[in-house]
C-alpha cells in the first residue's frame, strides 16, 4: 500500500510542524511522497526540498490562496470558501525550483493586505473578549508566532491561536476554560469536545481550542476579505508564467467536519455542472478533493467529471493541526490508485521543469491541454 499527501501546511501559514518537521512526520507516519501547502506562501519551499532530499523522500511544492471569482458566472455564490461568497481556494502544484521566489513575491502584496485586514479583525475580538478581561493586539500577540518575517502568511488560525494562548493564561484550569467558552462566550461544546479539553493533553490542548473557536467564533470577528486576494485569472496568468499546475480546490456540500472547525454547510453541490464549466472556462489544469472529507456519492461524481472535462486529478489532506493523521486510509481502495499516481506524476513534472520549463510543459501536454 502506497500512501502521498500533496496538502500539508506548514508554520509558513498555520501549522504545528515546520518545513522540515513535516517531511520528517510525512515519513515517519508511513507517506512514500510528501506535498508542502501554504497559504500564501512558497516561503518554506527551499527548506521543505532540503529536508526531502536528506532524508530520501520525493516531496512536491505548491501555495493556497483565496481568489475572486467576481468577473465569472460564480459571482455572489458561496463556492468553497466557508466565510465569504464570491470568494473561492484554489492551488498552484508542481512550483519549478528555480521560481519559488518569484511565486513568494508575487504573493508579497497579498500577505500585506491581509495583515490589514487581520488587525482589524484583532480589533474586533477585543471587542468581544474585553468584559472578560482578554484582549488581543496582533502585533504583539499574532505576528510573534507567525513566520511573516521570513516571507510566511498571517492566517485567521494565528488569530484564534494567541487568543487560544491567552484564555490558557488566564484560566489555567481546563474546566474553567470549558466553563468560560460554554457560558461566558457561548460558544456550542459537544461531548466529544468537552472530554478532549478536559484531558488538556499538551500536545493539542491549544489546538482543540482553536478548533472550537474556529468552528463557532469567526461569524463574529470576519471582515471580507478584498484587496488580498487577486482575480482568479490573474492567479491563472501567474501559474502559467511560473510553470506551475493551476488547481481548483473542491470541498463540497459539508455534513459532520472532519476536522471540527467546520460547520454543516452548503457549498458547490446544487451547481456543480456550472463550476466546472466556468473553471474550465478561466483556465484551471486540474481539481484537487480530499478523499477522507467526502461522500463516495461526491468523489464518485467529482471523479467523472474531472474525466468528462479533461481535468488533472490531484489530491492532498489538509495538515495544520496535531490531531490530523498524514495517512489517508482512502488510498487503500484501488478506486483512488490515480491519485497516487498523480502524485508521481507531480514530482516528476516538478523535477523536469525546474531542469528545463519549456521541455517539461511539453511533455507533460495532457495536464495542460483542455
Amino acid at each position: 500500500m502506497e500512501y502521498v499527501n500533496n496538502h500539508i501546511h506548514t508554520t509558513y501559514s498555520f501549522s504545528p510542524y515546520t518545513p522540515a518537521q513535516a517531511v520528517q512526520a510525512a515519513k515517519r507516519n508511513g507517506l512514500t511522497t510528501a506535498g508542502i501547502m501554504d497559504h500564501d506562501s512558497s516561503g518554506g519551499a527551499k527548506e521543505f526540498i532540503a529536508a526531502g532530499e536528506h532524508i530520501g523522500m520525493p516531496v512536491t511544492c505548491g501555495i493556497e490562496c483565496r481568489v475572486h471569482m467576481s468577473n465569472t458566472r460564480l459571482n455572489g455564490r458561496r463556492i468553497n470558501n466557508p466565510d465569504q461568497n464570491s470568494v473561492a481556494y484554489v492551488a498552484m502544484h508542481g512550483i519549478p525550483h528555480q521560481n519559488i521566489d518569484n511565486v513568494n513575491d508575487w504573493l508579497a502584496p497579498y500577505r500585506a493586505h491581509r495583515n490589514e485586514r487581520n488587525d482589524k479583525m484583532c480589533l474586533r475580538i477585543t471587542e468581544l473578549v474585553r468584559p472578560f478581561g482578554l484582549e488581543l493586539d496582533f502585533e504583539r500577540d499574532v505576528m510573534p508566532i507567525s513566520n511573516f518575517a521570513v516571507g510566511g502568511s498571517v492566517t485567521e488560525r494565528h488569530i484564534l491561536f494567541a487568543l487560544a494562548k491567552k484564555i490558557t493564561a488566564r484560566f489555567p484550569n481546563p474546566a474553567d476554560v470549558v466553563e468560560y467558552l460554554r457560558g461566558e462566550m457561548g460558544l456550542p461544546i459537544s461531548a466529544k469536545q468537552e472530554k478532549m479539553l478536559l484531558e488538556a493533553d499538551p500536545k493539542f490542548y491549544e489546538y482543540d481550542i482553536l478548533g472550537l473557536l474556529k468552528g463557532n467564533m469567526v461569524e463574529k470577528f470576519y471582515i471580507p476579505a478584498t484587496d488580498e486576494c487577486p482575480d482568479v485569472r490573474d492567479f491563472i496568468d501567474m501559474v502559467r508564467t511560473y510553470g506551475g499546475i493551476s488547481a481548483y480546490a473542491y470541498l463540497g456540500d459539508v455534513g459532520e467536519s472532519v476536522t471540527g472547525d467546520k460547520k454543516a454547510q452548503k457549498f458547490e453541490d446544487d451547481y456543480i455542472n456550472e463550476l466546472f464549466e466556468v473553471i474550465r472556462e478561466v483556465g484551471f489544469d486540474a481539481v484537487t478533493y480530499m478523499p477522507t472529507r467526502n461522500s463516495a456519492a461526491q468523489l464518485d461524481l467529482i471523479m467523472r467529471l474531472c474525466e468528462k472535462n479533461g481535468f488533472f486529478q490531484i489530491s492532498g489532506e489538509d495538515i495544520n493541526s496535531p490531531r490530523q493523521s498524514f495517512v489517508c486510509p482512502a488510498y487503500e481502495n484501488p478506486k483512488f490508485d490515480h491519485l497516487v499516481t498523480a502524485a508521481h506524476t507531480l514530482i516528476e513534472y516538478e523535477n523536469d521543469a525546474t531542469r528545463d520549463l519549456s521541455a517539461a510543459r511539453s511533455k507533460y501536454d495532457y495536464i495542460f491541454s483542455k
